[in-house]
């Protein structure tokens, strides 16, 4: 009996695991802390009200012989990928097939999950610091090589984000053939212009590279700013470029699950068409989306869904902006916040990422997430994020102003 090795070179648990150990750890030996939790990027304000009329509508036909809903289409509801179609792509002048877009219990799972169709000797780009799933599922699957002393993986290309260059990646030296960009980023909330996301497609397509691009925080986006939120608007990429979606941090359905996948019938590697391999993928390891599920889904796409979760999200994003006003009254730098809902800021006086976070915690009662868990280059610098609620975010930022402007 053997085992897959390669889960034995991961760090022993998720980053976002050993933060709430941290804290849980912290409020029992502390129980009269109050503890505001800015760290995970989980949303905290409940579904709109026309997401939960679908979702008990949905419900009820489960109830009824006439109506009920057994397996779901592996690919997703035919009602659910039509306003997909329309809304997210039509509307921004991308065309795309009913047979181009997958609907998932996520993006976190598909963005993992892609890997299995690719073969595990492709050479991997990855901006650093980044999302830790894209680097951890690489490990699984066999491509990162060996763990090395100043915490890269030796057949890792790391795109390194810094102050110096805006936090938005450079062209690699070396070749890879995939490429995983995440714009508005997370962990550092930083956009990308149409011209810059230009120049990544372009280069796919000359060196043969597939781009997995993770548009999981495009409503973020103020839709009077200029910037894509598909990287479809960009003319090739259909032929260069997965794209995945997410209704969490739009919808507010982290605990609901739902996201989408679109693998255009354009995209081929060495003459094989990639959409046909993940949906032969998906029909044999997923057994789709649940009926009430992607009813929830399909309500956002109403005027009055849409008026609804676009509330919550100008909320989010409003909280981002008073945590980095506040941060910038102390003389802390930020970055984020105006397309995101994250902050990303840089630790004072060259602290150390998980220093800052332990100064938080026990001194302020602050939860962040240090820098440093998302990667090398992510070490002196620190990520709050503005899915809490308003009063708390601003009771966490007068606790920050208070110390650091004393």
């Amino acid at each position: 009996m053997q085992i897959n090795e390669n889960y034995l070179k991961l760090k022993s648990s998720y980053l976002f695991a050993n933060i709430a150990r941290k804290v849980a750890a912290y409020g029992a030996a502390h129980p009269e802390a109050d503890i505001i939790k800015l760290g995970i990027g989980d949303v905290t304000r409940p579904l709109v009200p026309a997401v939960i009329d679908a979702l008990h509508k949905a419900v009820d036909d489960m109830a009824h012989e006439e109506t009920f809903q057994g397996y779901p289409p592996e690919l997703g509801q035919k009602f659910l990928l039509e306003d997909i179609q329309k809304y997210d792509f039509a509307n921004r002048g991308v065309q795309l097939d009913l047979d181009e877009i997958f609907v998932s219990d996520g993006a976190k799972s598909d963005t993992g999950n892609i890997g299995d169709i690719f073969g595990v000797d492709n050479k991997v780009a990855i901006c650093d610091p980044v999302y830790p799933v894209y680097v951890d599922t690489n490990v699984m699957g066999g491509r990162a090589g060996a763990y090395r002393e100043d915490g890269h993986w030796s057949n890792i290309i790391y795109l390194t984000c810094t102050a110096e260059n805006n936090f938005l990646p450079e062209l690699p030296g070396e070749r890879p053939d995939i490429i995983y960009l995440c714009f508005p980023n997370n962990p550092t909330g930083m956009a990308i212009d149409k011209a810059g996301l230009k120049k990544w497609v372009d280069y796919a397509r000359e060196n043969e590279c597939v781009i997995l691009y993770d548009a999981a925080y495009e409503a973020f986006i103020p839709e009077d700013r200029d910037l894509p939120h598909s990287i479809y608007e960009i003319e090739g990429a259909k032929e260069c470029a997965i794209e995945f979606r997410s209704y969490s941090k739009t919808a507010g359905f982290t605990g609901v699950r739902c996201g989408v996948t679109v693998v255009p019938k354009a995209l081929k590697v060495n003459g094989v068409a990639l959409n046909a391999l993940w949906a032969r993928r998906q029909t044999t390891k997923f057994n789709g989306v649940s009926y009430i599920t992607q009813r929830g889904a399909a309500a956002i796409y109403t005027p009055e869904g849409h008026r609804q979760i676009m509330e919550n999200i100008e909320y989010y994003r409003n909280n981002a902006q008073v945590i980095a006003a506040g941060l910038n009254e102390v003389g802390l730098r930020t970055w984020g916040a105006e397309c995101s809902p994250y902050v990303w800021l840089q630790t004072p006086d060259h602290m150390k990422s998980w220093d800052f976070f332990d100064l938080l915690l026990n001194e302020l009662q602050v939860v962040g997430t240090p820098g440093e868990g998302f990667g090398p280059a992510g070490e002196g610098y620190f990520r709050l994020t503005g899915f809490g609620n308003a009063e708390r975010t601003k009771e966490a930022v007068e606790r920050i102003k208070n110390y650091f402007g004393r």
